[in-house]
């Protein structure tokens, strides 16, 4: 099996592909922001395995992971796959921008920018399950960072965390569309019935595993979890 993972320029979003082997189909997740966009990237690592992707997976709606969706899927002829509360985002990120936040200004560098849709979006609700490149793969929708975020669970061997759940840490839920107590559903209902020995490959930072996260994440912790929850905390 091949897993490599490239760190988008900007906000360092961890794009993920898979594939079962060299000179193998392939799928892509989260591909963020660069400029002019993350495919260039992408390619390089692509043609140095010699793989094909078939699709892309988007955990949510947030431009540091859809940023280069449309120019993937255009690129390769492949469709992408989201929530579907999330969908409307690939083609629309300003809905859930903050005015003069981190994003918004760098737009504002970058030139103007507008947004579409790939050719192929497909909306999935929540146990979607498909078959891609020959692995297993079950989506969850996990809201709270963002009201249509997901993980989805490849193979049962790795969760895609996307920005539910860090290494220590889980994503804001003060941002547009969050939700602490989405969240803390969630991580209740959605993260701490896997298995520990699930590998999980999170939106930011390093790999970890349920099992490390679960003894020493304190936000997956009962004192967390049942803590009252404050609108924009």
């Amino acid at each position: 099996m091949i897993l490599e993972v490239i760190a988008a320029p900007y906000f360092a979003t961890n794009c993920w592909i898979f594939a079962p082997s060299k000179n193998s189909e392939c799928f892509i997740v989260d591909p963020g922001m660069a400029v002019p966009n993350l495919l260039p990237a992408i390619t390089e690592r692509l043609h140095a395995h010699n793989l094909k992707p078939i699709a892309t997976l988007v955990t949510h709606g947030h431009l540091d992971h859809t940023f280069s969706v449309t120019p993937l899927c255009k690129g390769y002829d492949i469709p992408a796959y989201v929530h579907k509360t999330d969908s409307k985002l690939i083609a629309d990120p300003f809905k859930i921008l903050i005015p003069g936040g981190p994003i918004d200004s760098l737009l504002k560098d970058f030139g103007t920018l507008e947004f579409t849709n790939p050719d192929e979006l497909i909306a999935f609700e929540d146990k979607f399950k498909i078959n891609i490149a020959g692995f297993d793969i079950v989506a969850h929708h996990a809201p709270g960072h963002t009201a249509g975020s997901a993980t989805f669970v490849v193979n049962d061997e790795f969760l895609i965390a996307g920005d539910v759940l860090f290494a220590g840490a889980i994503g804001r839920t003060d941002l547009p569309s969050g939700s602490s107590a989405d969240m803390k559903v969630s991580l209740r209902n959605k993260i701490l019935p896997l298995a520990d020995e699930l590998i999980v490959l999170p939106g930011h930072g390093p790999q970890t595993t349920i099992g490390r996260e679960r003894k020493n994440n304190p936000y997956l912790q009962e004192d967390f979890l049942n803590s009252p929850s404050v609108k924009g905390e």
